[in-house]
């Protein structure tokens, strides 16, 4: 009962009925509860009461000379929706009584009633009203809350749309739902196709949309990673794109952001560094060849006259001539590869057979220094992919003298071929020195060798991983490798079963 007592005490209510002993009794059973408590006995009176109070409920008796309770009900309805209505009705007015229901009110009590009824039903209509209250209160909070989120989504907008670098954000579905100006003059588009409309309404390199597509799902590679994709526009412009998927509180991937870069001057500048180290190594390699083979033909004429002269020397001087060719072709085949005028004869191989017989020749090299090379041809189900042959001899070629080269006298080299998720893995592993981990991140750039006890007296050029990394990621692939110091390394290459080689632009994040 003072549980009822407080909730009533903040509301006032108004009984409204001709009959003094309804109003009254109402009235006494309303007090004891501790509500304040109006009474009118008829229509005009209860409207004068509405102008000068607040009412919370209004008790209405359906039977009232003059202004009858639904006519009352409808001025209340026009004062204030708010106000609950309660009808009071006799037997013959309940179909009365739930027309008003119909029409707003919200409860009715039937002549004679209960105190216990009559506070039950207010009870309830008290309950109703804090609810609305509390759903007002949430309503206005979720709408101040609206109004700093856009408040807060207006100023991201400007600073993303001042950026000088062009910004796009996907879906998970890839369709566009934010760009700015920036990247729409990166990428040269005229006209702004809107939001929702695919990333392939946009730029029109498949590439580059199956890679914003791939990080929109949540797949962008390896922890840590920022996948990455080269794309040309126009033809003489160069865009280097960057992606990240976009994660909320569960972790949950709601698409992606992609920046674009201009690295048109840094594309020009490399060009002419490349062409001018396939100029000079081209105008090197003619006479380092002549000296090469005269250097082998003296050596000949010397065996068979048996001259008595220094064979080490000139031994020497042909071995580091031949370096010297060596890395003049590697420096060539980098230069094509940039120019992407390698890997261009692309034909059905069987790569199996291919790889067989880049064992088979370099066999013999291994088991002069005392290794064994064996190849696991995963079965007959591997199937043809198109590529230019003479680049995937480079490929696994330059891997399996790599491990040759990286592995003592008594160790093991295998070559395995297997089909994965539509992808032909090969593996290259030995049992060599290993490498480093702080030495994995840098093999595959450019002239990088990693140097130490066991590595000091093996010559190479520093080129062979470049190269084979280039040739991987022109096909669309991508290379691994997993080592530890003494334990051996595996180089693990994947390609697509429909890899076309040389075809895109993508790097090998894109794969």
């Amino acid at each position: 009962m003072k549980k009822l007592a407080e909730s009533l005490a903040e509301y006032k209510i108004l009984v409204v009925d001709d009959e003094r002993s309804i109003r009254d009794g109402v009235q006494r059973v309303l007090n004891r509860v501790g509500c304040e408590v109006a009474t009118a006995q008829n229509g005009e009176e209860a409207l004068d009461i509405l102008k000068s109070d607040v009412i919370s409920i209004a008790i209405l008796d359906l039977k009232m000379p003059g202004m009858d309770g639904m006519e009352l009900h409808q001025r209340i309805r026009e004062i204030d929706e708010r106000i609950v209505v309660i009808i009071i009705t006799g037997y013959a007015t309940i179909e009365t009584a739930i027309d008003a229901m119909k029409q707003g009110a919200y409860d009715f009590i039937p002549k004679p009633f209960e105190p216990d009824h009559l506070k039950i039903v207010v009870n309830r209509a008290i309950e109703k009203i804090r609810l609305s209250r509390e759903a007002e209160k949430l309503q206005a909070e979720r709408e101040r809350t609206l109004i700093d989120l856009d408040r807060e989504k207006s100023r991201t907008r400007t600073i993303i749309e001042t950026l000088p670098i062009g910004v796009v954000v996907t879906n998970t579905e890839g369709e566009v739902v934010l760009k700015n100006p920036a990247f729409m003059q990166s990428i040269e588009l005229s006209s702004d196709p809107g939001p929702g409309e695919l990333i392939d309404a946009c730029v029109a390199d498949d590439g580059f949309c199956r890679f914003v597509r791939k990080i929109s799902t949540g797949d962008h590679g390896t922890e840590g990673e920022v996948p990455t994709y080269e794309l040309c526009v126009s033809g003489n412009k160069y865009l280097l794109s960057r992606g990240r998927p976009v994660m909320n509180e569960k972790n949950e991937c709601m698409g992606a952001v992609v920046t674009l870069s201009n690295i048109t001057s840094l594309k020009m500048l490399d060009q002419l560094k490349s062409e001018f180290v396939a100029k000079v190594s081209h105008e090197l390699r003619s006479p380092l060849s002549t000296i090469h083979e005269q250097l082998a033909t003296v050596l000949k004429d010397m065996a068979l006259e048996g001259a008595e002269v220094d064979h080490d020397i000139i031994e020497r001087a042909k071995e580091k001539t031949n370096a010297l060719i060596s890395l003049i072709s590697d420096l060539l085949d980098l230069s094509r590869i940039e120019a992407g005028s390698l890997a261009e004869n692309k034909k059905p191989v069987q790569i199996t057979e291919l790889l067989s017989s880049i064992v088979d020749f370099l066999g013999s090299r291994a088991s002069a220094n005392g290794q064994s090379l064996t190849f696991q041809s995963g079965g007959k189900d591997i199937p043809e992919i198109t590529a230019d042959p003479m680049a995937l001899e480079s490929i696994f070629g330059n891997l399996v003298t790599n491990a040759i080269n990286y592995t003592p006298a008594g160790g093991e080299i295998t070559v395995s071929i297997e089909t994965v998720d539509h992808q032909i893995k090969v593996a290259v592993s030995d049992t060599g020195f290993g490498i480093e981990q702080r030495h994995q991140e840098k093999i595959f750039e450019r002239f990088y060798r990693v140097k130490d006890k066991n590595t000091r007296h093996i010559t190479g050029t520093g080129l062979g991983l470049p190269i084979v990394k280039g040739l991987v990621d022109s096909m669309g692939g991508k290379i691994e490798i997993e080592s530890q110091p003494g334990s051996g390394s595996v180089f693990t290459v994947f390609l697509p079963m429909e890899t076309a080689a040389g075809t895109g632009q993508g790097s090998a994040d894109d794969a």
